[in-house]
Parts: C-alpha cells; sequence; structure tokens
C-alpha cells in the first residue's frame, strides 16, 4: 500500500510522529527476522513470530511486526518530532507467497535482504517482483558479511554490490542505496552480547530514504488485522496496519468474516494509548469482547463498505519474469486485497482500432466492445501473432490496455480497486522460476451469485469468425451459387440475410440452401461485373486445349475452373455471453 504524514494523535501537544512501513524482504534465510530484531527498539504483541511452529523450526510463517523509533530527519519537516519506522518481516518461504503479497499493499519503503554469499536466489526475485507493483522505494541490504574472510570481506561485497546495481538496471529501483550488514555474527547460535554489524549505519540510510508517504484519511475505514487476543475485562483486541481511511474512539467496526459489528473501545500505537488512526498507522483497536480464535487475519472495515464477490473485471499487465503465456480458461492463484483462491482466467484486449486509446484508470467501460483472447497479448504471443496476419492492429502493435474476467472458485470480499496478483504457486518451489504471471486492479466486483444470467451478458467481448468458400457456378447476372461454406449439416437458415464479399469485390448476401449438400444461394444486389461473368463462364485455355467437345460442354455447365476459384467471404462477430448466439455484422 501507497504510504500525508501518518502522525499519531494521542493530544494537541504531542510531539509529530510520522509513521513509514519498512517492508523486510528476502528469500527464506537470507537472515530477515534477525535484521529486524537488531534494527527495533519496540515490537509489537506480532513480533519476531510468536508462533511455536516457527520458533522450532526458525523460520517466519507469518508477518511479523516491531518498529525503530529515531529523531525526525531534517528533510522530513521541522522542529522536533520522531520517525517510527514499523518494520514489517515477511516470510521468505515460497509456499508463504501469498502472506508477503498481503504485506506488501501496506508497504512504504522496501528492504530487500540478500544472503552475501548466495547473491540473488528465486524468492529474492519474486520478492523483487513484488517490490516493484507495490512500493515505491526500496533499500538492497546485503546481509552476513561475518561470512565473509575478513582479508577479502570488502572485495567481496564490493563485487556483489555491483552485480545487484546490475540486475536493478532495468528496474524502478535502479541506483537504490546498497547496505552491507552482519544483523546476527556468528549466527542464530551466537550468544546475544555479540555486536551486529553495519547496522547504525544501515539505520541512517533507511533515514535518508524515508519520505512523508501520502496518506489519506478520507473514505472508508479498512485495516488489515494480523494478530488477535484478548485481554481479560477489557474485551479484544485486534491489531494491524490501516489500509485505508481512520478510525476513532467509540466508532463501529464490522468484521465482515464473523459477520458482526463491534464498537472501538481503546486503541494503542506501539504501546501508547491514541484516539484516532489513519491511513498507515500501525495500531491496535480494542472491541467488545468476542473469541480471538475466530479471527486470527483478515479485514475490518466501515460497516458495509467491503463487497463479497464470485467474479471481476480486472485491468492487468503480465510480469516480465514469468514464462509461458498466460492464456484464457487457465486457472491462477489469485490474491485479491487480502484473501488468495483459486481463479479462471478469460483475457480481452480493445477493440482493434482502439489499441491505441488512452488506458482507462479505475473505471471500466461497459458500453464499449472488446475482442475476446486466447491469451493475453505481449510479443510473440499468438494472438497477437493472429492479429498481425489479419492486420487488424497495424504493424504487430499491442493493445495499451488489456483487461481479464476472473471467476473464483470461492467468493472474496475485498475492498473497490484494490491490488491483485495471479500466480502459480503450485510451481515445484525449487524450480529457479517466477511464480508470479500477473498484477491489476480490480475495477469491477460481481456480487450476484448468479452473475453468469444477471451480469455477464452486460460484458461485450466478441469473437471474430472468419468462414470462406468458394463460387461454384453462375445462375444469373445477379446470382451465384456457392459451396464450401457450411458443413452438411449445417442449418443455413440462420446464415440468411448475412453479407458476404466474393474475391473479385462484388458484394453479395446469403439467400437460402441450394440443395441437400451444404451449397447456398448469393445474390449480388449490384450485379456481377462483367470480367467476374467471364472469368466464372469461360474455361481455362488448357482444357479448350483437350478438344472443342470439352471446352463447349465446361462453358454450357458454367462451372468453375478450380485452379483460380472465386472466393466467397463470411465475416461476422459473435458476443461470447450472449445466449442467443447472435452473429452481428458492422
Amino acid at each position: 500500500m501507497a504510504g500525508s504524514a501518518a502522525v499519531a494523535a494521542p493530544g494537541p501537544s504531542a510531539p509529530r510522529r510520522l509513521n513509514v512501513n519498512v517492508g523486510v524482504l528476502g528469500h527464506i534465510d537470507s537472515g530477515k527476522t534477525a535484521l529486524a530484531r537488531a534494527l527495533s527498539t519496540t515490537s509489537s504483541t506480532a513480533a519476531f513470530d510468536r508462533a511455536p511452529q516457527s520458533r522450532a523450526r526458525g523460520i517466519t510463517l507469518d508477518l511479523g511486526f516491531s518498529c525503530l523509533r529515531t529523531p525526525l530527519p531534517p528533510h522530513l519537516g521541522p522542529g522536533p518530532g520522531e520517525l517510527q519506522l514499523t518494520l514489517v518481516d515477511c516470510p521468505g518461504h515460497a509456499s508463504l507467497i501469498r502472506t508477503i503479497i498481503g504485506g506488501a499493499q501496506i508497504i512504504d519503503l522496501m528492504m530487500l535482504v540478500i544472503d552475501v554469499t548466495k547473491g540473488m536466489q528465486t524468492q529474492s526475485a519474486e520478492c523483487l517482483v513484488i517490490g516493484q507493483i507495490a512500493c515505491q522505494k526500496m533499500v538492497v541490504v546485503l546481509n552476513k558479511i561475518d561470512l565473509l574472510p575478513e582479508g577479502k570481506r570488502q572485495a567481496a561485497i564490493e563485487k556483489m554490490t555491483k552485480k545487484m546495481q546490475k540486475t536493478l538496471e532495468n528496474t524502478k529501483f535502479q541506483g537504490c542505496p546498497i547496505a552491507a550488514v552482519a544483523a546476527k555474527p556468528g549466527g542464530p547460535e551466537a550468544p546475544e552480547t555479540v555486536n551486529p554489524l553495519g547496522v547504525s549505519e544501515l539505520i541512517e540510510v533507511l533515514k535518508s530514504q524515508a519520505y512523508l508517504p501520502t496518506r489519506d484519511p478520507t473514505g472508508p475505514f479498512l485495516m488489515a488485522i494480523d494478530h488477535c487476543f484478548s485481554i481479560k475485562g477489557q474485551g479484544t483486541v485486534m491489531t494491524g496496519t490501516v489500509l485505508s481511511g481512520s478510525v476513532s474512539l467509540g466508532d463501529n467496526v464490522e468484521i465482515p468474516a464473523l459477520k458482526v459489528t463491534k464498537k472501538v473501545k481503546s486503541m494503542q500505537m506501539f504501546h501508547t494509548p491514541v484516539t484516532y488512526a489513519m491511513q498507515g498507522d500501525r495500531v491496535g483497536v480494542c472491541v467488545t469482547q468476542f473469541d480471538p480464535k475466530l479471527l486470527e487475519r483478515g479485514l475490518i472495515c466501515t460497516p458495509e463498505s467491503l463487497q463479497t464477490i464470485y467474479a471481476a473485471v480486472i485491468s492487468l499487465k503480465k510480469i516480465q519474469y514469468f514464462r509461458g503465456a498466460l492464456q484464457t480458461k487457465a486457472k491462477f492463484h489469485i490474491t485479491v486485497g487480502h484473501e488468495t483462491v483459486m481463479g479462471r482466467v478469460m483475457f480481452f484486449s480493445p477493440a482493434p482500432a482502439d489499441f491505441s486509446k488512452e488506458p482507462l484508470e479505475n473505471a471500466f467501460d461497459f458500453e464499449k466492445e472488446y475482442l475476446y483472447q486466447e491469451e493475453y497479448l505481449s510479443k510473440g504471443s499468438k494472438s497477437s501473432e493472429e492479429n498481425k496476419e489479419n492486420d487488424q492492429t497495424g504493424e504487430g502493435q499491442l493493445p495499451r490496455q488489456q483487461w481479464a474476467l476472473l471467476e473464483f472458485e470461492k467468493p472474496v470480499t475485498c475492498p473497490k480497486f484494490c491490488l491483485v496478483i495471479g500466480s502459480k504457486l503450485d510451481t515445484d518451489i525449487h524450480a529457479n522460476t517466477c511464480r508470479l504471471a500477473f498484477h491489476g486492479v480490480l475495477l469491477q466486483g460481481m456480487e450476484d451469485k448468479n452473475y453468469v444470467e444477471t451480469f455477464l451478458p452486460k460484458l461485450k467481448v466478441y469473437k471474430l469468425k472468419h468462414k470462406e468458400g468458394q463460387v461454384e457456378r453462375v445462375l444469373d447476372d445477379y446470382s451465384v451459387i456457392g459451396r464450401s461454406l457450411f458443413k452438411k449439416e449445417t442449418n443455413i437458415q440462420i446464415f440468411v440475410g448475412l453479407k458476404v464479399k466474393l474475391s473479385t469485390g462484388e458484394d453479395g448476401v446469403i439467400e437460402g440452401g441450394f440443395g441437400q449438400s451444404g451449397k447456398f444461394k448469393i445474390r449480388i444486389p449490384n450485379g456481377l461485373k462483367s470480367d467476374t461473368k467471364v472469368f466464372l463462364t469461360v474455361p481455362s485455355k488448357k482444357k479448350s486445349k483437350a478438344g472443342k467437345g470439352d471446352a463447349a460442354k465446361e462453358d454450357e455447365s458454367s462451372k468453375v475452373d478450380s485452379a483460380q476459384p472465386v472466393t466467397i467471404n463470411l465475416l461476422f462477430k459473435r458476443y461470447v455471453f450472449d445466449t442467443q448466439k447472435k452473429m452481428i455484422q458492422s
């Protein structure tokens, strides 16, 4: 989530406190949690992996939160004040990517932690992709420098720094600061008395990169909950990060997952009582008692401000590191808001004439017509090659905006216009490949369970159909008989009245079937051109050489010479969600 200044407001005379959310991301075992611990001055209830299974396994399973407080640097405004860097420690394990995506939406500044002895690894690359989608600024931290022999340490750090600069060249983080540290020299077993290396320098880098994130207290309140517990005699506390809007003491908040509304009794930010919190703040909200086991993580919001949807239209872009095509009808893990569910996709683009039109932000126009695509159009995709052949789009031109219809296997609850990420999380986690396939914005959710009948017919996505047949013979100046356009069993009646074009240039209209074998009659309202008539009735020279008799026979039957047939082209559109399957011609 993008990060006006997020200021805690315990009272009018309190000094200014600016909160910036710093995501700690990286491959498993790169030392993220150790780094968060070395940086933190205050940990929250959700800090450092309270889950017993993660302590036992030594890996982070959930988002951990802690914070570092430091005097407000001069570039963030005059006067006394405090900069609070809330560290969001994201799990690095591949199977937990959905938790990372959930965390990425609340991050203003990202620390990408790299094991200096290993460099970029699969999940570090995925974290970089998520950062590019969800975050504005990044700092790279080369960790575990204590594992480099002292004599060669500086040279090894410089070599890895150059390598990382090269990796980031074509990303939005080009030229970002790179710091080298050892968060826990000697590894997890080392005594607590061992001092980290390079951490105070890293804090200076983080302070220099901190900025006033754009925060907006208006609009409906929405908060991502990552921890829930009860306090005897007080109520149930939900801790999390405010994604949008603001909340005050006494407000009612809805817990959509439990379908209940509760009143806010008290609030705290890192052990300090507050009466107000806004977008970007990390806060604990105490409400009237309920069983905390029912809500380990999820969303709370202004009553009735979230939608539960069965399908959605999104605007999307393919992630460049994803190998392989994005195909219509394929299934992806779809992360919407803070939920990840399986969903099926159907891709569509603007009509070819609109390929270069300016993309429409946060809106979808149901009045317009859209072209169905077998796959997302990108350089070298099948559909884009086809479009080039049909010459509908100019020279291999790609549309500036593309969309997908997502149909979820189970309904999801999410805010409007939220971030959507499609991934293939079932890919082997040991394969060195990016599993994130596309990202986008939810433009229109479908809240009706029967959306297939009620909603989809409004979506004007069409397929272009092209059929080709041949003129078999001339009937008279204004009509010809055609063949090979339909199968024997086709009901030609449904095509009556459709326009066709002959390869010789005449326009015609299908009048009806002719005989039993799929042949049909075409009326040519402006009459056949004399050249065409001659062409269709005069036999070829080869035939006439065979003898006058043969040529005469050929002439009588007015059969067309098959070496150069006159083709009949039938073009029409069919809307994908039209229950009557009508054929439309412009």
